[in-house]
């Protein structure tokens, strides 16, 4: 694993742009950043990313099916309780996934050292930047290799793509798809029509609503659109924690809604996965110590770790703490519901930049890669995304 320095390409705004990827720069800083890329072997890819990937995702698997049989462990991941029958109900069914993210911290294989990639969360609901991982950084490959950026021999680790256009034939080809999010934050409403697009070249006609227009059929019981067409499947950028406060979340046990991602979802977004892989899984080499902060076990991680909120968004709220002082922090809005201790996993330093790779998954299977690069250890909204390349 390298950082390389390299000449970004003249028009890769313009490109952006005609793409529909408009939100390359944040609050006038740079979001997608090509003056680098990161260079892997393809034994990085396969041994040290996508098999480690597949086998954390069993293991996830495997938890939601406890968590959803044990009041005890749906209680300490502060769940509420009226939506358990909605959670294991959707187990039951084994409601279909289309997607998710895992981030890892992964040093690369050095100097003959294979150091196993650790898992630091699941970002199993609601991911963003697959736009930018499955569609701009593999026509950043395509140039580059055009231009002699890269190698001419240089590939990438990526079929997210043609993953979610096979996922949503399966999930419903010849189906209306409603797609519902925060339509007006720009990174949100280009990760729908992305998602629209790749649905809508399954096969299944879609429509894009704002989550506030979502509206309440009460003869017959069911959610609408503005139109007031049924909603019968549902792809939504809205965390189900926050759906399970809303005016509307009562209402969700009542709909005959099949929504994407599905509710047995809330259990793999929730921080406190983290301790129960831990406690089921202890000493894989995949997975870090963890534990609840107000389990005595967590003095054991001494007096460095990393403390995140059960639920939290975008490193929001998130501490590194080192020799029991907070060195890097987040702010945010996030904490009331509690904290885990996680153990450190310090993220390979690149001269000031520090990488997390996100291990894409569709349909439960490994199948591309994005990095998020920042000047601090904690990655956050901000971060930068770079792309890849295996050479």
């Amino acid at each position: 694993m390298q950082r390389i320095p390299c000449p970004e390409r003249d028009d890769w705004r313009q490109t952006a742009e005609q793409c529909g990827f408009d939100f390359y720069e944040l609050d006038g800083e740079r979001y997608w950043d090509e003056r680098a890329y990161y260079a892997f072997t393809m034994a990085e890819i396969e041994l040290g990313i996508e098999e480690p990937t597949a086998e954390i995702e069993q293991m996830c698997l495997e938890l939601v099916g406890k968590v959803v049989a044990d009041e005890a462990l749906l209680q300490r991941l502060k769940i509420p309780p009226a939506f358990w029958p909605l959670l294991a109900d959707s187990w039951k069914r084994r409601d279909d996934s289309l997607y998710g993210r895992l981030d890892l911290s992964f040093p690369g294989f050095r100097d003959g050292s294979r150091m196993p990639a650790k898992l630091l969360e699941y970002n199993a609901d609601t991911p963003t930047s697959i736009f930018e991982a499955a569609v701009f950084q593999w026509t950043w490959l395509e140039q580059a290799i055009e231009r002699r950026i890269v190698p001419g021999r240089a590939d990438q680790y990526n079929s997210i793509h043609e993953r979610l256009i096979e996922r949503w034939r399966s999930l419903g080809k010849g189906r209306r798809l409603h797609l519902t999010g925060m339509t007006g934050e720009a990174e949100d409403a280009a990760t729908l029509a992305y998602l629209a697009d790749t649905a809508a070249q399954a096969g299944l006609s879609t429509t894009v609503l704002d989550i506030a227009d979502i509206g309440w059929r009460d003869k017959g019981g069911g959610f609408v659109d503005l139109d007031s067409n049924d909603i019968a499947l549902a792809f939504k950028l809205y965390p189900w924690e926050w759906m399970f406060q809303d005016a509307f979340g009562a209402k969700l046990s009542r709909a005959p809604t099949q929504w994407v991602e599905p509710p047995w979802k809330a259990i793999l977004s929730n921080k406190g996965i983290l301790p129960l892989l831990w406690q089921m899984n202890e000493g894989h080499p995949n997975l870090l110590p963890a534990y609840f902060e107000d389990d005595p076990k967590a003095a054991s991680l001494g007096p460095s770790f990393v403390r995140k909120p059960i639920y939290s968004r975008e490193g929001a709220n998130v501490s590194l703490v080192s020799d029991g002082v907070a060195v890097s922090t987040q702010d945010g809005p996030y904490g009331a519901e509690g904290f885990i201790r996680q153990a450190l996993a310090p993220l390979p330093d690149f001269g000031g930049a520090f990488p997390v790779i996100g291990s894409w998954l569709v349909a439960h299977t490994p199948c591309g890669m994005s990095i998020r690069e920042d000047a601090t250890p904690i990655t956050g909204n901000r971060s930068r995304f770079l792309p890849h390349a295996i050479v």
